[in-house]
């Protein structure tokens, strides 16, 4: 591996893990439902970027796109699912705000 492309992996791992701390940060700072999932999919993105970084730097590509193209499947299913149950909480309190869920019980 060349000096020109250490550096050039290098940055993308810098690039890689910015994404990632915006990502928890959106998700920890926010008590939007809608910011959160916002969050969550600047989070799965940071990490399928970290899936072909290692897959690059292993020399493994084949099995580092099937692994970010099974991530993005999976990551489509879990946000439905979440946009589903934000709508709920939506219809049911006319408000997506955190703190509005955390007195409902039952």
């Amino acid at each position: 591996m060349t000096n020109d492309m250490a550096v050039v992996l290098w940055l993308f791992g810098v690039a890689a893990a910015l994404v990632l701390i915006v990502g928890f940060y959106c998700l920890i700072a926010t008590v939007n439902l809608i910011r959160a999932l916002i969050g969550l999919e600047i989070l799965t993105k940071a990490v399928t970027l970290f899936i072909i970084l290692a897959g690059y730097v292993t020399g493994r590509t084949g099995l580092a796109q099937a692994l970010a193209i099974t991530l993005i499947i999976i990551e489509v299913v879990v946000v439905v699912v979440a946009v589903g149950v934000v709508l709920c909480v939506f219809s049911h309190n006319k408000s997506v705000d955190v703190r509005m869920i955390r007195n409902v019980k039952g």
